[in-house]
């Protein structure tokens, strides 16, 4: 990932001092999950992936 990120965190999440939520940045093309309290750790699911993910949460 040659570009900086913007990050951005839920409306859900308990603030700015709260480290316990999920992030999510975009690209044109892609979509980038990490967990605030773990920022190094970066997921970047393909679009299969994120769709059985979405299903499952959903169900």
């Amino acid at each position: 990932m040659s570009e900086a990120l913007h990050w951005q965190k839920s409306s859900f999440s308990g603030g700015a001092g709260d480290t316990d939520c999920l992030e999510i940045s975009t690209t044109p093309t892609t979509l980038h999950l990490r967990e605030s309290d773990h920022p190094t750790t970066i997921l970047t699911p393909t679009p299969t992936a994120l769709r059985a993910l979405l299903t499952t949460l959903r169900s």
